[in-house]
């Protein structure tokens, strides 16, 4: 039976159905919505193959969760939301407190691992905020950093400046409006602190380190990252499977 997935992110709720719990199961349909639109959820997962388990992620806050759980419910059934673990399917969570970490960065990193086994990797998740995670070629989640994406970096600028509303603007080798310049300045900004996490993550593990792009905004970053990369699409639903997957095997041994 299928199994649906859930991200609530802080800017939109994004959801695939999949056609078991299994890593590299075949994704069904997908979609994406705003928060403010959540209230649609069930509505528009009657029109797809109904699911028999439901697991997701979400770092919107309670209020939001609940009217997710809410539209969950209405279709006869219950999520089962992660958070960050001491150690699961072959990652170890080196957080000061492990549940503290994102549930969402705790499922991009399992993906990666399911991705990249026995060998360092880097993952770039470009949203609302940006965060870069360094793992280990044992499969340690190390550390990693958090900074402002796109959209926050603007508004901070908006909100400190005078005259600085003006359309997106594109990414150059030398901007010469004010629009380029922003996104331009954004994207250098991003793509510095990537580099130097990838540099540091590359002298402790004193070899190849590979770079995976996910993330909504993720495509902006693609000619300004300065590093290579694989852009993964879907890479905390990749985690969630291997999650459900594990948790499938658990209940079928007792």
């Amino acid at each position: 039976m299928p199994l649906l997935v859930l991200d609530v992110g802080n800017t939109r709720l994004k959801w695939g159905l999949y056609a078991r719990a299994q890593p590299n199961a075949e994704l069904l349909s997908g979609g994406a919505m705003l928060l403010e639109e959540v209230d649609q959820l069930s509505r528009v997962l009657t029109k797809q193959p109904r699911a028999d388990r439901v697991i997701g992620c979400a770092v919107a806050g309670a209020v939001v969760t609940a009217r997710v759980c809410a539209e969950i419910d209405a279709l006869g059934l219950r999520c089962n939301w992660i958070s960050a673990q001491a150690e699961q399917c072959g990652v170890r969570n080196s957080y000061a407190t492990p549940s503290l970490l994102g549930a969402d960065r705790w499922a991009a990193q399992l993906g990666a691992r399911q991705r990249v086994p026995d060998q360092a990797a880097m993952v770039i998740s470009v949203g609302t905020a940006v965060t870069v995670d360094c793992i280990s070629r044992e499969g340690v989640f190390i550390g990693g950093i958090i900074l402002p994406g796109f959209g926050l970096m603007l508004k901070a600028l908006e909100m400190g400046t005078a005259g600085l509303r003006v359309p997106e603007g594109e990414i150059s080798d030398f901007p010469t409006n004010t629009s380029d310049a922003l996104m331009t300045g954004g994207a250098l900004a991003i793509s510095g602190a990537a580099r130097q996490m990838h540099a540091r993550l590359q002298a402790r593990a004193q070899g190849d380190v590979t770079v995976l792009l996910t993330g909504g905004a993720a495509p902006k970053l693609h000619d300004a990252l300065g590093l290579p990369y694989r852009y993964v699409e879907h890479l905390v639903f990749e985690g969630l499977l291997c999650i459900a997957a594990q948790q499938s095997q658990s209940h079928q041994s007792t």
